[in-house]
């Protein structure tokens, strides 16, 4: 499944160059003024980046849903950032989605796909303020040419990570921000003591525990494991009030 979803974005990409100015994307992506998306994972308590996700491969459908809205939810939730799916073919999203979010809420806003070239990179400078960057489709070469450019650009490259190997890399890389993605891209399978696992070669690093996280239960363990934030789509999606239960845990 992760090497279909890479190889549909490499497609995507190659249009996205074909039909844009590179050079004038670049600037677009400097320009963008970026709202404080490592700074606010970094607040007292755990942090909750809310996903606004329409379908997935391993759940199917969640939820139609205006995204300006959700985003506005998730905010009077309590949630302390937003990610929204734009992948298009499994998960049903859209850069579309990622713009109505963002406009609606002053929360910092990931994007959150399957970025396989630069020029997806700009792109997302030049509407978001975080881009997901997943270490299992780099070499460590490429992989800290990314998390440069995004730096570069005043993004936040949150470098995903799924064992150790992956987790060598993303500190390799210079990222600072790093998930650790519960559920295995290769066969979907879910299991929270990956990031129990993990979380201890990370020290220094902000650590966003990724995927599994259903219950305030689920949150409080990650967090007692070292856990900065936690990501959630699916369950925030079915209970938005999830989130604000999640933020105030004491």
């Amino acid at each position: 499944m992760l090497e279909e979803l890479a190889a549909a974005a490499l497609l995507r990409a190659g249009e996205l160059r074909d039909t844009t100015d590179l050079d004038v994307l670049y600037q677009e992506a400097l320009l963008f003024e970026k709202r404080d998306f490592a700074g606010a994972l970094r607040r007292p308590g755990l942090s909750v980046i809310s996903e606004i996700k329409r379908a997935s491969p391993s759940a199917g459908p969640t939820r139609e849903v205006d995204p300006a809205e959700w985003g506005i939810g998730y905010e009077r939730e309590g949630a302390s950032c937003l990610s929204v799916l734009t992948e298009p073919d499994q998960f049903k999203g859209s850069l579309e989605d990622l713009d109505a979010a963002r406009s609606g809420t002053a929360l910092p806003v990931i994007r959150k796909d399957f970025t396989v070239d630069e020029a997806q990179v700009l792109e997302a400078g030049a509407r978001a303020d975080a881009v997901l960057l997943i270490a299992a489709l780099f070499d460590a070469a490429t992989l800290a040419r990314y998390v440069s450019l995004a730096v570069e650009i005043g993004l936040i490259p949150l470098v995903e990570i799924h064992d150790e190997g992956e987790a060598d890399l993303a500190l390799e890389s210079g990222a600072h921000v790093i998930g650790v993605n519960n559920r295995n891209l290769r066969d979907f399978t879910v299991n929270l003591g990956t990031f129990e696992r993990l979380a201890p070669k990370l020290a220094g690093a902000t650590l966003v525990a990724e995927s599994g996280v259903k219950s305030v239960e689920d949150a409080r363990r990650l967090r007692d494991a070292g856990a900065d934030a936690v990501l959630v789509g699916e369950a925030t999606m079915r209970d938005p009030a999830l989130v604000a239960r999640m933020a105030s845990l004491p």
